[in-house]
């Protein structure tokens, strides 16, 4: 089964708590503090795997977790940092979050990796925060939190050349008379559900991937038929081949179904048409076949909509005729066409332009009000605050309340109305607001 789209939840490994402790030997008074840091959470981390060319496996698997970090130990002693988690992807993955909508990367070379949750740091321990007025601190910080969030994996094959047109043009023939490719081939639409790839290897020494696509019809980049499936694949090819059948035997106009693939591709996304697009002529072999194409070139020439007129090849895929010409041309239109951006790259290019400032406008807390007048703390850097500190111990508490303070949280609830022993809860912990 192809499998070209799925999604997973990945979370990465808190770091390891940071140890309150103090030395203690004989014959060495006042020791001072002697407690490690904790190790670092392991990160999770998507890695191209070139024996890879679905994303079947996940089908069973959804569900990634990393290891924690090791506590912070006595004596000063850290601990031991987790190791990373590492998940195969296919080359030509494209990742996003589920959530958010994000492009987070696109894995397209064998061994890149690309890190989706990173590991927590470390926690540390008492021995950092030793001072001349506090030489024996009771203060540790707990491990930080690992990253947690739902990914989006989608599969854009990687060919170089696309086959486009309606169902049964002839695209699956063609492929498998021009590489070694075995297609599916029958008498009936939709015989192609999942992309094929081949290598045409030219005598001249020049090579290219070919890829069969899933056939179009009418309304697919609205979801209709294979819909989006297909759409998805050809965003990475350099050069279309836009078959379309002049053999009439199926009582199909070949101009309509043209110009129908077009609007498709247009509708998907707009730059797809600006990358070379050779109509292939197919199935020439058939009796109407050389008047249907000639009446098709006609129409070319008196359609004034289209940019520019469109280069038409003829062949036939069962006697061979004009396939090596066909190669040749698209050989040469590869060597001069450049690596087009796709939808993907697109907006991580986008995302790099604004994502500071879309950091800098994070608010660092929120404020709210339950219904039993309890008033709520949130907002992503306090509440990470909260989960490092050390609820054990009081130093740890009173450190965590000046974090507040100098966030400006203590002025923030006075502007809402806050009074002297109201309720103010973070998460599962409640304590009460003193001026």
């Amino acid at each position: 089964m192809f499998v070209d789209q799925v999604k997973i939840k990945v979370k990465a490994g808190k770091g390891g708590d940071g140890m309150v402790a103090f030395r203690r030997e004989k014959y060495v008074p006042n020791g001072g503090p002697a407690g490690g840091d904790g190790g670092k959470g392991g990160s999770v981390i998507l890695k191209v795997d070139q024996g890879l060319r679905t994303l079947m496996d996940f089908r069973y698997h959804r569900i990634f977790k990393a290891k924690s970090g090791q506590n912070g130990m006595i004596k000063g002693m850290y601990g031991r940092g987790a190791e990373d988690t590492y998940i195969a992807v296919p080359e030509g993955t494209t990742v996003s979050d589920a959530d958010t909508g994000e492009v987070l990367g696109d894995l397209v070379e064998a061994g890149q990796e690309l890190v989706v949750a990173k590991g927590g740091r470390g926690g540390r321990g008492n021995i950092h925060f030793a001072s001349a007025k506090n030489p024996a601190p009771e203060i540790a910080e707990n491990g930080e939190p690992g990253i947690e969030r739902n990914l989006k994996l989608e599969l854009k094959v990687l060919a170089d050349v696309g086959l486009v047109g309606f169902p049964s043009v002839g695209k699956s023939t063609l492929l498998s008379v021009v590489t070694s490719a075995k297609p599916k081939i029958a008498e009936y639409h939709f015989t192609t559900l999942v992309p094929n790839l081949g290598m045409v290897r030219l005598d001249d020494g020049r090579d290219f991937v070919m890829a069969d696509l899933p056939g179009l019809i009418e309304g697919a980049s609205a979801g209709v038929g294979l819909g989006i499936q297909f759409l998805r694949h050809v965003e990475r090819t350099r050069v279309i081949l836009h078959l379309v059948d002049m053999s009439g035997m199926e009582g199909r106009d070949p101009y309509e179904d043209y110009l129908k693939i077009n609007a498709e591709l247009k509708s998907y996304d707009p730059s797809i048409l600006e990358r070379p697009q050779i109509v292939v002529a197919s199935k020439m072999d058939m009796p109407d076949a050389s008047e249907n194409l000639a009446r098709f070139k006609e129409q070319l020439a008196n359609d004034h909509t289209l940019a520019k007129q469109p280069e038409v090849m003829e062949i036939s895929s069962l006697t061979h005729q004009g396939l090596e010409a066909l190669m040749l041309r698209t050989a040469d239109l590869l060597a001069q066409t450049p690596k087009f951006e796709t939808v993907a790259e697109k907006e991580l290019k986008q995302a790099g332009y604004y994502k500071f400032e879309a950091d800098e406008a994070e608010a660092p807390f929120t404020i709210s009000r339950d219904a039993d007048a309890t008033w709520i703390l949130g907002g992503a850097k306090l509440e990470k605050l909260f989960k490092m500190t050390n609820l054990e111990h009081d130093e740890s508490m009173m450190r965590f309340a000046r974090q507040l303070r100098g966030m400006g949280v203590d002025d923030a609830l006075r502007e809402r109305g806050a009074k002297n022993g109201d309720l103010v809860r973070i998460g599962d912990f409640t304590f009460e607001f003193v001026e």
